[in-house]
């Protein structure tokens, strides 16, 4: 069976794509399987268009939620928003929820998603607690830091590939109100930004930085931070709610062009308070204020956006940030969602996690072919340059080369691997490098 609702989140390769059902989960079928959840990843590490993939959303529930102790146990496919909705009136929130609601519990394991906390709490994977995993031998096993710790470790932030995460339990944190006090001002240069943020992240539980990516000269990088915490007095929080608004079609041509965003940019920037400014803000407008318009990706055309994101030290981190944005800026491109935070040390459980100590520079680009390749191409070598390391969930197009330099430690992954399951991400990325190095065990017998 195909279905034409598997495109990623970048819709750069749409097509139907096939899928299965885990009944049909087991070794030997071409091309292999692949979990997937709501598509919100940007690239290829949801697809696996040479064999089928299973979708996790049909039938997936909550099981259990204590109110006493936090601690909620739900199937694969349920999405974020769907747990909020359920644990916000209890005085619970996510320890750590990215920038969109819009994902299953499956994907943020799969791909230990961060949030704006991460100086603060690390990653998702820290709040799980166990999962059952579905093999492709038939077996489900329970994976916790105590029972195959080393699945366990791996199933984090691995992309799906270790097999079907049937259930999870995860912990939550107890909230005053689950909107927030936040605390946001404008800063005229990167400088702003980085001679505020240390005094900023020690003293607040949140904190995220838009940037103009068009800004030049003396005002290159400037932007609003905006930091938060918790309110103790933000009163009754509203539950997730259906988007008022929506992109029922991609327009035949990109809408956040340069044109549009140096408006747009000019505005938002402008808006912002010169000096910190405090109030409440609703708590879906501060984590998720994309999801208030569906399908807000298509406003980039019919050959949809490239994500970028990096992490690099904070050592060179002022400088790096500049040269991200110089190079695309010398490319003549424009970035809609340019996200500018820091990732601390809290360490992560997952053996693959992205999040690593440093900052990290979002910045998304409508795909003009080989013109915007060779743009991430270049953006790639001050990465790595850097001694940093690319969001491979965010990617679509990374070289192997540029994919083990971020994730030296793949071959682990790749042991830890289920054999029925493959995604066109790992296909393009660990199985050249695989098939072009000796495997660990050769190289020690050789």
């Amino acid at each position: 069976m195909e279905s034409p609702d598997f495109d990623s989140w970048g819709r750069v390769r749409r097509r139907a794509r096939a899928s299965a059902e885990p009944a049909d989960f087991r070794p030997g079928a071409p091309g292999g399987f692949l979990p997937f959840g709501n598509g919100r990843s940007y690239g290829d590490s949801c697809h696996n268009d040479q064999g089928h993939l299973f979708a996790m959303r049909p039938g997936a529930a909550i099981s259990a939620f204590d109110p006493d102790t936090g601690i909620l146990t739900a199937d694969a496919g349920v999405l974020l928003s769907e747990i909020l909705a359920l644990v916000m009136p209890h005085g619970f929130f996510l320890e750590v929820t990215p920038g969109t609601a819009q994902v299953t519990l499956g994907g943020a394991i799969a791909n230990d998603v961060h949030g704006k906390n991460h100086h603060r709490r690390g990653t998702f994977g820290g709040s799980v607690l166990r999962f059952s995993l579905l093999g492709s031998d038939g077996q489900s096993r329970l994976c916790s830091n105590d029972s195959n710790s080393d699945l366990f470790q791996a199933t984090i932030g691995g992309m799906g590939l270790t097999g079907i995460i049937e259930q999870a339990s995860i912990r939550l944190m107890k909230v005053p109100s689950a909107n927030v006090r936040q605390t946001a001002f404008r800063f005229g240069s990167i400088d702003g930004y980085f001679d505020a943020i240390d005094a900023i992240d020690a003293s607040h539980e949140y904190s995220v930085a838009w940037i103009d990516q068009l800004a030049r000269g003396g005002t290159l990088g400037r932007g609003v931070l905006m930091a938060g915490d918790h309110a103790d007095d933000g009163g009754p929080a509203k539950p997730p709610a259906a988007p008022k608004l929506a992109v029922p079609f991609s327009p035949p041509v990109n809408l956040l062009n340069r044109l549009t965003l140096k408006a747009f940019n000019a505005l938002y920037y402008g808006r912002a308070p010169k000096q910190p400014q405090t109030g409440i803000v609703p708590w879906a407008s501060y984590f998720h204020p994309l999801d208030a318009i569906t399908g807000w990706n298509r406003l980039y055309g019919p050959r949809g956006l490239f994500q970028h994101q990096s992490v690099y030290p904070s050592g060179n981190a002022r400088e790096t940030t500049i040269a991200l944005i110089e190079c695309a800026q010398k490319h003549g491109a424009a970035s809609f969602l340019t996200v500018l935070k820091r990732f601390g040390d809290v360490p992560s459980p997952g053996l693959m996690s992205f999040p690593r100590p440093g900052f990290t520079l979002t910045l998304d680009f409508a795909n003009s072919g080989d013109r915007t390749l060779r743009m991430l191409d270049a953006l790639d070598e001050i990465v790595i340059a850097a001694g940093g390391a690319l969001n491979p969930y965010k990617d679509q197009r990374m070289s192997p080369a540029m994919f083990e330099a971020s994730f030296p430690q793949w071959r682990e992954m790749e042991a830890m691997r289920d054999p029925a399951v493959m995604s066109d991400f790992w296909r393009r990325t660990a199985m050249v490098l695989a098939r072009a190095q000796p495997s660990l065990k050769q190289a020690a017998t050789a």
